[in-house]
């Protein structure tokens, strides 16, 4: 048998054999008691977040050979170690809704923008220069809130990446276009960023963001372009080499236009499940998953095989397009959204789990909410937890009324919002698309840092703004009470 064979033949025997032998007891009919729950049930997912940060520098061949069976051992060992305090069967009730009710939709959405944005072909001879590079990034932060994160960071990266291989000092700029394209562009629509998507099928309006953190987001992306502009042009002019080879150059073309065609279709299989209600639903241990569900990712899957179908296998050649950083995310995500059902479940328990401090420190002793508290700790958590659950938990933290939140409570949601989408650019794991970006470049010859390297480099560059947004005048919804 080849060893790659072991984790997909072995992972549900392995599961089932967990609920057979453990025991069961009343709560198994009804969820997981997070208030029962303390800090060694977080370990797994921890273990996850530093094999995903630690593997590719410490062991980078087995790592690439063997991510997908180590984020299994993990998500095992976090599922043993529910079954062990709340029976198998409410093991597995969780298990279904983490994978059936927020990593379907989640890895279905990436999968289809994915493949879509991957035939998309845009060619001739851009050259990274600095005003190159900026006019991408700038474009790129545009079309997020459009097209959503994935998508623009889908379009762009690898014409990006093949106008910066030439230079000795490139991987700068991909982090940027993290920064920037694959997390603080998508902060003004349900569409840019799962977690504002999330708040749109809550009852968010689809407009509150765009009305309500179009100055902060402003400044912010204008803050991080002109950083940007400043490192670039300094790497840029410590190597004449590229600026020598500067000369004629042929005209930009954009080929595979069906997929614009289907990247529209994908916006308006997401907005059709959001507004059709037919109130059929679908239970498997516990979940409910709506018709309209069901329906979107059929449409998404129908619609990432037109694309296959329909745009010439040049194009996707030419765009260095492989199969493997989708694999990469949708085995390591499977993981954190496994190992990360216990440390939610803790949070859901609000001030009977372990994190009731985090409770009390985001609600004052009168009982109002603390903004500039719900912008760091929902930016902070997204970062390492994965930016949607975190805004579901931060939202729900804060009453869970849309009507409330948009209202008499405007600056909670505010920072519920952007503490999601702004801080998911802290690490790769914060938003799905950084992983992928990550992946891209590394196949394409570009070295990105590893995880702690990225997360100095994007800290270095980010918190200090976010400490400025903070205080700054423009940003009213943020303040102390």
């Amino acid at each position: 048998m080849r060893p790659r064979q072991f984790g997909a033949r072995y992972a549900v025997p392995l599961i089932a054999l967990i609920v057979a032998l453990l025991p069961q007891d009343a709560r198994a009919a009804t969820g997981l008691d997070g208030a029962a729950m303390r800090w060694p049930y977080a370990l797994p997912f921890s273990g996850l977040l530093l094999s995903i940060a630690l593997g590719p520098v410490l062991f980078a061949k087995y790592w690439h050979y063997h991510y997908g069976k180590i984020a299994l051992a993990w998500s095992v060992l976090a599922l043993a170690s529910l079954a062990w305090l709340a029976g198998g069967m409410a093991m597995l009730a969780a298990f279904a809704h983490a994978m059936l009710g927020e990593y379907l939709g989640f890895i279905v959405l990436l999968f289809a923008l994915y493949v879509v944005a991957g035939g998309i072909l845009v060619n001739g001879d851009l050259r990274g220069t600095p005003w190159t590079n900026a006019c991408i990034l700038a474009l790129g932060t545009l079309m997020a809130s459009i097209v959503g994160t994935t998508g623009a960071a889908m379009i762009l990266v690898r014409p990006l990446i093949r106008a910066n291989l030439a230079r000795r000092h490139n991987s700068h700029v991909l982090v940027f276009f993290i920064i920037l394209v694959a997390n603080v562009g998508g902060a003004l629509s349900p569409l840019g960023d799962p977690p504002l998507f999330v708040g749109f099928l809550h009852g968010v309006d689809f407009f509150w963001t765009t009305r309500n953190i179009w100055s902060q987001t402003a400044v912010v992306a204008g803050l991080l372009l002109a950083v940007f502009v400043v490192v670039d042009v300094m790497r840029y002019r410590a190597e004449p080499a590229v600026r020598a080879s500067a000369g004629p150059v042929a005209p930009i073309r954009i080929r595979g236009l069906v997929n614009v065609v289907l990247i529209a279709a994908i916006i308006a299989s997401l907005l059709m499940s959001a507004m059709w209600e037919p109130g059929i639903s679908f239970d498997v241990l516990g979940t409910q998953i709506g018709l309209q569900d069901l329906v979107r990712n059929a449409l998404l899957l129908a619609i990432a095989a037109l694309s296959v179908w329909l745009t010439p296998d040049e194009h996707r050649l030419a765009n260095g397009f492989a199969w493997e950083p989708i694999r990469e995310v949708a085995k390591l995500f499977a993981g954190i959204f496994t190992a990360i059902i216990p440390v939610l479940a803790m949070l859901d328990a609000g001030h009977h789990g372990a994190f009731a401090w985090l409770l009390s420190a985001v609600t004052a002793p009168d009982g109002t909410p603390r903004e500039v508290a719900y912008f760091w700790f929902t930016g902070l958590m997204s970062a390492f937890l994965d930016n949607a659950p975190t805004y579901l938990l931060f939202f729900e933290l804060a009453g869970g009324d849309p009507q409330v939140l948009m209202g008499e409570l405007g600056g909670t949601l505010a920072s519920i919002s952007m503490g999601a989408v702004y801080m998911g650019a802290l690490t790769y794991v914060g938003n799905a698309p950084n992983f992928m970006v990550s992946s891209i470049a590394n196949e394409s010859g570009i070295k990105m840092p590893g995880f702690f390297g990225y997360l100095l480099r994007a800290g270095a560059v980010l918190i200090p703004l976010f400490l400025l947004l903070t205080v700054l005048p423009v940003a009213p919804l943020l303040h102390w009470h």
